[in-house]
């Protein structure tokens, strides 16, 4: 009788048990850009993918720690979309560019079901304290952070103004691509990205150098 080596077989079960994750996480992002985090549930999931809850619960143990999974989850997704291939562009204005080209292809893409994952889930928790909020908090800071480091880069190049106001010019772009994402899911119109991409070249044009 030939048979099976342990170590193998447990290996094989860890591997098929982080796919199955990685299949939950996935689905729940894409609901909760739809449905928002607190739409989020062991039961919703469950009927979502067709699985036992008890199997859901095998893999997170509270809604919590589903919520703060896939948030992670959303995040590995984004960084791969928007930041990384900003990151691979030129320092300066080209970066910025390519900041905002990837965020709103990403969007037109439909990378998540319901647009983007932080612009449909950051709402929920405005003024409730709670670990996920904090997370969120944390993440649109250093999401608004990289973008005036990108701005200030350009700026130390002479590619922007001496005068802009990193932050506020930040401040700006974000709300702009925020606002945006609302507008696209609300009308579905395609439209909508082309005024936008029109929106940050005017604004970036109005800030550089005469």
């Amino acid at each position: 009788m030939i048979r099976s080596n342990p170590t193998v077989t447990a290996r094989r079960r860890t591997a098929h048990g982080q796919r199955t994750r990685q299949a939950i996480l996935k689905t729940a992002t894409d609901v909760a850009s739809v449905e928002g985090l607190e739409g989020l549930s062991i039961g919703r999931l469950a009927a979502e993918l067709g699985m036992s809850k008890s199997g859901l619960f095998a893999h997170f143990g509270s809604k919590e720690e589903l919520q703060l999974a896939a948030i992670d989850t959303a995040l590995e997704i984004y960084t791969a979309e928007v930041i990384q291939p900003a990151m691979a562009a030129q320092a300066g204005i080209t970066r910025l560019e390519a900041l905002t080209n990837a965020w709103l292809s990403y969007g037109e893409r439909k990378v998540f079901r319901g647009g983007c994952f932080f612009a449909a889930v950051t709402v929920e928790f405005d003024s409730r304290p709670s670990v996920v909020r904090d997370r969120l908090v944390d993440l649109m800071q250093q999401w608004l952070n990289m973008i005036e480091q990108f701005i200030q880069e350009a700026k130390d190049l002479g590619e922007l103004r001496p005068d802009v106001d990193a932050s506020q010019l930040a401040f700006e772009l974000h709300a702009t691509m925020w606002g945006a994402n609302a507008m696209a899911q609300l009308f579905e119109e395609t439209k909508i990205a082309a005024q936008t991409r029109r929106a940050i070249a005017d604004r970036l044009n109005a800030v550089r150098p005469c």
